[in-house]
């Protein structure tokens, strides 16, 4: 599952200008706070919204202005003020109603369904206008986004302990500044300009404003489901919403409509709460109020309320925009309670239409004060506009015209034109800015909770940063407990030196094989970190089998020496144990489980001395390289063991000699020596990317699928090599989002051996196969043999993966609270005597949240070979 930290969909505020401050209080009648109002300027591009007690601030240079108070679902108010030269302040509090949403006398035939119906439809058939209506804005932005915990458990699951420093309370609060240019198609570029982190100086906030809710597009990502969710709007929203008509208001000579959307079953996956569209003759939304739960799929937050307030745009009124966009969230998962909220507006805009002058449009009557017969579902689909030709006409002119040069937010940087693929840049002064700064800047007033958590914050980092205190964390981090030891390992860190040892789990400490008998392999990993994302790490391993009385030291190591480009170049040296497949899911500890209690010893190895040298690096965005040189002088083993915890009657262990079909002579090689090359190229067209001040982050979120060219050449006479073969290999994976139908994943390879090899069976291309129930990897084969198809010829290799994120599932009454999920697999290899070889399988995972369990079918050039059940991991 793709999942964002808390929340992630950010939106954005205003900067006023500087001189005057009028400040205030927004309230309803019964004297309560309105959080996060909008306040807006009249006629111009300047608004803010209330702080979480309703207090608000404004900026205006010296003069007479006309505000504007909205929120949702209360009647705007306009008050006229005069702001003072100089540092004054003036206090203007207000009281806002809620809106008289009068339902009328309708007369209703009897094959009529509620009225909102037909309004909802009209805006169904505008969807798409909406959508497109603007050809490029840019904008000033501000943005506040808080995570607050009010519960802390002592332990994960009961199993990993929470850090010493995570305590209820305000966890995460940032605010930032920055620049968004839009373009169309959904060409989003955005620049921060500035940034602060509560306690963190040196920080820069995640806060993107580029990331929100379209409820224009037919399907809405929430980032706490893998399903999305269906707009009240979209195009087939009816088939999963109930809608009924509030009432009716006039704003400004524009009859609005409140209307309560709810879903047809509990478990859609669909908004609650109320949608307002604007009978203006294009049946835009006006603003919602809409809400997802534990119900609708969402997981690790119990709600998620969005509030969206549109506006004309300025000198462009039948072009709207957001003007302002609020989330909440609560919720608990694995111990912990919390909430959070990010807030945000845009303002300062400078927005080109797609269109210079609004589509021509029938008039719209305001309601009557008498009975009036409204429109039925069948009468709006009999007039639908025909807005075919147009809306094709308005994205290839909204191309057109976003192409064009459209101005900058008043007082805003330019948006120098960014690399391509670059979605997003944080300049590196960003987090430089005082508080005074934030104080001039600073559209939302901070609340008292916020103001504090600034004070206790930022006064005590230097002391939460010493080394005293860090150490006197780490010595409480630092003790071990016996169910971290068995089952994720332990770590020890030095955390004011950013240095790390982490011990693998006894699980991995002491392991079973025919080959070494019982195996003490004993690693640590030291690991050295840079506050620029540099880093560097050291792995020396022991190994020891007592009944092959085989010893292997060996020693890994890399240097991150520039994140920004993940170049990295690494090592590694000594003696190793070697399975003939280095991409096997047969992990050493099922293996060992298989021996000692199945009498099966899948594993085969073969021992391995020598060096190796890597290097990567990102040459152009999207492009990659990894190279590999190495020398191995390679020794064939043997069974050195036969005992086992539980003896199977009649089976017996299989010789440590691979079967592969390509070799039935045998795949036995003695000794082998081999020098050989790898490089991999890799191209992810249109990959889109963050450039932060501490690195480069790449997102994976391109339209394109993901390239590789790779080779392995092996060279004979040299240094003694006695191997000589040329490997070409394509592939190619790509992602499918197939919206509410769930989403694919495609990993295909074809490659082939150059010529006429000579080399052994560890040069072969292998296959990660599976003859265990335990599935270690989904995205491979569940019922091929190992090594059986192992090919020194051509091969094709494709693996298909469907998701259907519950959408048969979620259907049945019975199994809906279970929230279990569909997947459907189909694994593919063809070598020259595999012949068409297949897997299907069907499965369910999110079983108990984290389980997977699938059913296989093998097939062999059409007929069947073998079924079986897989368990593993299914997040």
């Amino acid at each position: 599952m793709r999942r964002y930290l808390f929340f992630c969909i950010l939106l954005l505020s205003t900067l006023g200008t500087r001189a005057g401050i009028v400040r205030g209080k927004i309230t309803d009648p019964k004297g309560e706070p309105l959080a996060f109002a909008n306040i807006a300027v009249r006629g111009s591009a300047t608004n803010t919204a209330s702080n979480d007690q309703g207090n608000y601030q404004l900026r205006l240079e010296a003069g007479r202005y006309e505000i504007v108070f909205q929120y949702v679902g209360f009647k705007p108010r306009l008050e006229a003020v005069t702001v003072a030269a100089g540092d004054t302040a003036t206090v203007l509090n207000v009281t806002l109603t809620p809106e008289n949403y009068n339902l009328g006398e309708v007369l209703i035939r009897a094959s009529d369904r509620d009225p909102a119906y037909a309004i909802v439809q009209h805006a169904m058939d505008w969807r798409r206008y909406h959508r497109a209506e603007v050809a490029a804005f840019t904008a000033r932005m501000y943005i506040k986004s808080l995570i607050r915990l009010t519960d802390v458990p002592g332990k994960i699951m009961g199993l990993i302990k929470v850090a010493p420093d995570v305590k209820p309370g305000i966890v995460y609060l940032s605010e930032s500044v920055s620049d968004l240019t839009f373009r169309q198609p959904n060409k989003i570029q955005e620049r921060m300009i500035s940034s602060r982190v509560s306690g963190s100086s040196k920080g820069f906030s995640f806060n993107r404003a580029s990331k929100n809710f379209n409820f224009y597009d037919n399907l809405l990502q929430s980032g706490f489901a893998e399903r999305g969710f269906v707009s009240p709007i979209a195009q087939n929203a009816m088939l999963f919403y109930r809608y009924e008509l509030v009432g009716t208001s006039v704003q400004n000579g524009i009859p609005i409509n409140k209307i309560r959307v709810t879903p047809r079953h509990r478990i859609d996956p669909a908004f609650s709460g109320f949608i307002y569209i604007a009978e203006d003759g294009t049946w835009r939304l006006h603003s919602l109020d809409l809400s997802l739960d534990s119900n609708s799929g969402i997981e690790y937050v119990d709600k998620l309320r969005v509030e969206i307030l549109y506006a004309p745009a300025p000198n462009h009124p039948h072009a709207w925009i957001i003007q302002s966009q609020k989330v909440y969230l609560n919720g608990e998962g694995f111990g912990f309670k919390g909430n959070g909220s990010i807030n945000a507006v845009l303002s300062n805009y400078r927005v080109t239409p797609t269109y210079p002058t609004p589509p021509v449009v029938a008039p719209t009557l305001a309601p009557t004060a008498g009975p009036v017969s409204r429109e039925t579902v069948a009468d709006v689909k009999q007039q639908r506009p025909q807005l075919r030709g147009l809306t094709r006409t308005m994205r290839r002119d909204a191309r057109t015209r976003s192409a064009e040069e459209i101005p900058l937010p008043q007082g805003g940087i330019a948006v120098a034109p960014m690399p391509k693929g670059e979605v997003m840049v944080i300049e590196k002064s960003a987090n430089e800015r005082d508080a005074a700064y934030w104080e001039e800047v600073r559209p939302i007033p901070l609340s008292d909770e916020e103001s504090k958590d600034y004070r206790v914050k930022d006064s005590t980092e230097v002391i939460e940063k010493s080394q005293p205190y860090q150490d006197s964390l780490d010595r409480i981090r630092n003790k071990p407990g016996l169910d971290e030891l068995l089952r994720s390992g332990y770590t020890y860190n030095d955390s004011y030196h950013r240095r790390t040892v982490s011990v693998a789990p006894l699980t991995n400490l002491l392991l079973y094989n025919t080959v070494e008998g019982t195996v003490v392999n004993a690693s640590a990993t030291f690991t050295q970190r840079y506050e620029d994302r540099r880093n560097y790490s050291l792995q020396p391993t022991l190994r020891y089998g007592f009944a092959s009385r085989n010893f292997s030291p060996s020693l890994r190591g890399g240097y991150t020496f520039r994140p920004e480009s993940f170049s990295r170049v690494g090592f590694s040296v000594g003696r190793t144990i070697q399975d003939f497949d280095p991409n096997t899911q047969l992990t050493p500890i099922i293996n060992s489980v298989y021996t000692l209690l199945d009498n099966r010893n899948y594993a085969k190895y073969y021992r391995r001395d020598g060096l190796e040298l890597t290097y990567r690096t990102e040459i152009v965005n999207g492009f990659s390289v990894n190279v590999a040189a190495g020398y191995a002088d390679r020794r064939e083993l043997q069974n050195t063991t036969i005992e086992v915890v539980r003896d199977i009657p009649g089976r017996a262990f299989t010789s440590n000699q691979p079967e592969a079909a390509e070799l039935p002579q045998g795949t036995g090689f003695g000794r082998s020596r081999a020098l050989t090359l790898d490089v991999l190229l890799t191209w992810q067209p249109g990959q889109q990317y963050i450039t932060r001040p501490d690195g480069k982050f790449n997102l994976r979120n391109s339209s394109y699928p993901r390239l590789t060219l790779g080779l392995r050449q092996g060279f004979r006479g040299v240094l003694g090599s006695d191997v000589r073969y040329s490997r070409l290999e394509m592939g190619i994976r790509k992602d499918f989002a197939l919206g509410l139908f769930g989403e694919s994943h495609i990993n295909a390879n074809a490659g082939s051996y150059v010529g006429t090899p000579a080399l052994t069976f560890v040069d072969y291309r292998h296959f990660a196969g599976n003859r265990t129930l335990l599935a270690a990897n989904f995205d491979q084969f569940q019922l091929l043999d190992y090594y059986r198809y192992s090919t020194a010829e051509r091969y094709l290799e494709a693996h298909y993966n469907h998701h259907f994120n519950g959408f048969f599932l979620n259907k049945i009454p019975a199994l809906r609270q279970l929230r279990w999920q569909e997947v459907a697999t189909v694994n593919y290899l063809y070598t020259p005597l595999s012949g068409n070889y297949a897997e299907l399988g069907v499965g369910i995972e999110h079983i108990l949240k984290f389980i997977r369990v699938d059913f296989f079918t093998a097939l062999q050039s059409g007929q069947r070979l073998d079924s079986g059940f897989r368990i593993g991991y299914g997040f």
